[in-house]
C-alpha cells in the first residue's frame, strides 16, 4: 500500500501543503502541524512530509535537492528527533485518528 501524505512544507517553494482528505482534524491541530513543518524547513531547509505508511504509522520524511549545499543534514536529524520527543502525544494521536478513520484498526 502506498503512503498517504498528511501534510508537508518546502523551503524551496516556501509552501505548506495539507491533504484535504484530513480536513476533519480540528483547526488547532492543522495549525500546529503547519507551524511545526514550516519552522522545520526554515531551520534546516529541504522538504518535510508527514505521511502514513500502509500500517498507519506516521513517518516524518525529509528530502533535499542534490544541489542544495545549504541543507543541514545533521540539523535535520536532530530536529526530527526533537519533534518525535516534544510532539510525541500529537504524533501518536494522529496515528490513532488515521487508523480510526481510514480503516486500519483491524490490523492492530
Amino acid at each position: 500500500m502506498e503512503n498517504k501524505i498528511l501534510c508537508g512544507a518546502s523551503s524551496y517553494d516556501q509552501m505548506f501543503y495539507f491533504n484535504p482528505e484530513f480536513d476533519r482534524l480540528p483547526k488547532a491541530i492543522k495549525d500546529e502541524l503547519q507551524i511545526m513543518c514550516v519552522l522545520f524547513t526554515e531551520d534546516v531547509g529541504g522538504i518535510l512530509r508527514l505521511e502514513f505508511d500502509g500500517e498507519g504509522n506516521l513517518q516524518l520524511v525529509v528530502e533535499s535537492r542534490p544541489d542544495d549545499f545549504l541543507f543541514d543534514e545533521i540539523g535535520s536529524g536532530l530536529k526530527i528527533r526533537e519533534i518525535q520527543i516534544d510532539r510525541r502525544e500529537l504524533l501518536e494521536n494522529l496515528e490513532t485518528f488515521y487508523r480510526l478513520y481510514h480503516g486500519h484498526l483491524e490490523d492492530n
